[in-house]
């Protein structure tokens, strides 16, 4: 839950920012890279922190070396983030996390049945909404970039 709570209220805190005059932060595609980047940067070094152990566990059964899993997935959550804030990596970062989400979905699936989640939030159902949501907000800032990209560099679908 802790990184909805993250990625909702950086982005409002930054959409706020550029309401308040912050030139930057005004076009909301920005605001939600702040508030992606700072999730996965939370998420990022939770592979390496605190819930170490619990993330390892979370490996589904028949993949090899859990514990260098979690390290990659990590790392990629940690340089993803990064990306994120440099315009031009940006709509790549957004995209590559959204496979990394993918990708890792079935540990969050292990973990919802294995009987591990103790936590009503971390039951199967609120997981994979939560997951649909970052989902959504990495797809969003990917598509709107290469988009607005695709514009800017004067192809955009239509016969002239």
């Amino acid at each position: 839950m802790e990184p909805l709570i993250v990625l909702v209220v950086v982005t409002g805190l930054l959409l706020a920012a550029g309401t308040l005059g912050v030139r930057g932060l005004r076009a909301w595609p920005v605001a939600l890279r702040g508030g992606l980047a700072a999730m996965f940067l939370l998420t990022g070094v939770v592979h390496f922190a605190w819930m170490r152990q619990e993330m390892i566990e979370m490996v589904p059964p028949g993949l090899p070396s859990p514990a260098v899993l979690v390290s990659l997935t990590g790392a990629l959550e940690l340089l993803g983030a990064l990306a994120l804030l440099v315009r031009a990596l940006a709509p790549w970062s957004a995209a590559g996390l959204f496979a990394l989400l993918l990708a890792m979905f079935p540990a969050n699936v292990q973990h919802a049945l294995s009987g591990a989640a103790l936590d009503p939030g971390e039951g199967l159902l609120l997981r994979t909404l939560i997951q649909l949501v970052f989902l959504a907000a990495t797809g969003v800032v990917a598509v709107h970039h290469f988009r607005s990209r695709r514009s800017s560099d004067g192809v955009d679908g239509r016969v002239s």
